[in-house]
C-alpha cells in the first residue's frame, strides 16, 4: 500500500498568478504530483500575498525561553512561528515558487525562515559540539525550489554567478527545513526582462523540466513507501 505523502507548497512572489511565473511553475508541479498521487495532501501557504511579520526583540526573547517559562504574551507572540514550524514538520516536500528580487531572496521568504528557524524545534545548539554547536532536528525532506529571473548567467561559472544571494542563501538555510543538499531541486526561468526567443525557450524548458521533475520525485515516492 502506497503510503500518503505531504507536500508543503509555498508561494513568495509578490504578483498574481497572470503575471507570476514562479506561481504558475508551483502551479504546474503540484496539479502534476496530485494528478499521479490524489491520496496526498497539500499545505498551502502563499507568503507573497500574505507576508510573514519579521521578527522582533519580543520574539527572540519569546523563542529563547524554555517553554515551561514562557507568559501568555510569549505564547501569543510565537503563535504563528509554531503553526508555520508545524506546517514544516508535517511536510515530505516543500514546493517554493521564489523569484530572484535585487538578486536575493524576496523580504517574505526571509521572514518566513526567520519564523521557522527555531531552538528546540528545528535545531539544537550545543556549545559542547565545538564550532559547530548548531545541529538540525528535522530530516528527510525534499526541497523543490522554482524560480525566475529577469536577468541570466547566476549558475556557477555564469557571468553573474558572484551576484546570486538566493541559491547560496537557501542551501544555508535548508537544514532548518530538514533538507540535505543533495535533496535541493531547482528549476529556473531566466531572461524574463529581455523577453526574447531565449526568454521564450528558457520558460518552455522551466515548464517542461518542472513536470519531468514531478513525476520523478513522485515514482521515487511511490517506491520508497
Amino acid at each position: 500500500m502506497t503510503a500518503a505523502q505531504t507536500l508543503l507548497h509555498i508561494d513568495a512572489s509578490a504578483q498574481l498568478e497572470a503575471r507570476s511565473h514562479t506561481r504558475k511553475l508551483t502551479g504546474i508541479f503540484i496539479a502534476r504530483w496530485m494528478n499521479g498521487r490524489p491520496e496526498d495532501r497539500v499545505i498551502r501557504r502563499d507568503i507573497g500575498r500574505s507576508p510573514i511579520p519579521a521578527i522582533d526583540q519580543n520574539w527572540i526573547t519569546a523563542a529563547f525561553t524554555t517553554p515551561e517559562d514562557r507568559t501568555s504574551a510569549m505564547i501569543e507572540r510565537l503563535a504563528l512561528s509554531d503553526q508555520l514550524v508545524e506546517e514544516v514538520i508535517a511536510s515530505d516536500i516543500i514546493v517554493m515558487g521564489v523569484p530572484m528580487y535585487n538578486y536575493g531572496v524576496p523580504a517574505s521568504l526571509k521572514g518566513w525562515i526567520d519564523q521557522i528557524a527555531r531552538i528546540g524545534r528545528t535545531f539544537s545548539f550545543d556549545l559542547r559540539r565545538g564550532d559547530i554547536p548548531i545541529e538540525p532536528i528535522l530530516s528527510g525532506k525534499t526541497l523543490v525550489i522554482l524560480s525566475a529571473r529577469g536577468e541570466f548567467g547566476f549558475d556557477p561559472g555564469g557571468m553573474r554567478a558572484h551576484m546570486n544571494a538566493l541559491d547560496p542563501a537557501l542551501a544555508a538555510c535548508a537544514h532548518y527545513f530538514g533538507v540535505a543538499r543533495d535533496d535541493i531541486h531547482t528549476i529556473t526561468i531566466e531572461y524574463q526582462e529581455f523577453k526574447d526567443a531565449r526568454y521564450r525557450r528558457s520558460v518552455a524548458q522551466a515548464e517542461a523540466a518542472v513536470s519531468a521533475l514531478a513525476d520523478q520525485l513522485a515514482t521515487h515516492g511511490r517506491r520508497a513507501a
